[in-house]
């Protein structure tokens, strides 16, 4: 379940298109941007959610991704993770990769949030950790 509380007017709720296939939610700007060759904005949404397991209640984190149309004009979502508890207005880091001009309207699909579920917990420090078959090797130690 996502709860959402609009912070602006002309804010839109995200939406999902096929609800239990679709993995995320689509946000929409609240205004429009215009991003200049290899530059990062950030852009507003006018939105503030709360995501919740429905089966549970626990409480879910979101991560911002690209939408597959604003990736193929060369437009990338960074920097996307939203804590379960973080209560602000959602706002999408946008670069664009070109080497021209993006612009995109206000009220326009920019990316999508998809929930995870919180797994972390207290860390611990310890001497050692268990053997496990790859051990230490790292960097193509699998192959290509």
């Amino acid at each position: 379940m996502l709860r959402v509380k609009k912070l602006a007017a002309g804010a839109r709720l995200p939406v999902v298109a096929h609800a239990g296939e679709d993995l995320g939610y689509d946000l929409f700007a609240l205004e429009g941007a215009r991003l200049g060759a290899r530059e990062t904005v950030k852009v507003r949404t006018g939105i503030a959610v709360e995501a919740r397991d429905p089966r549970t209640g626990a409480g879910l984190g979101l991560l911002v991704r690209d939408r597959s149309s604003m990736a193929a004009r060369g437009v990338t979502t960074t920097g996307g993770v939203i804590d379960a508890g973080y209560r602000g207005e959602i706002l999408v880091l946008m670069t664009n990769l070109g080497d021209g001009v993006v612009e995109f309207a206000a009220g326009e699909k920019i990316a999508q949030m998809v929930p995870v579920p919180v797994l972390t917990g207290p860390v611990e420090e310890i001497e050692s950790l268990e053997d496990s078959a790859r051990a230490a090797k790292g960097f193509g130690s699998t192959g290509r």
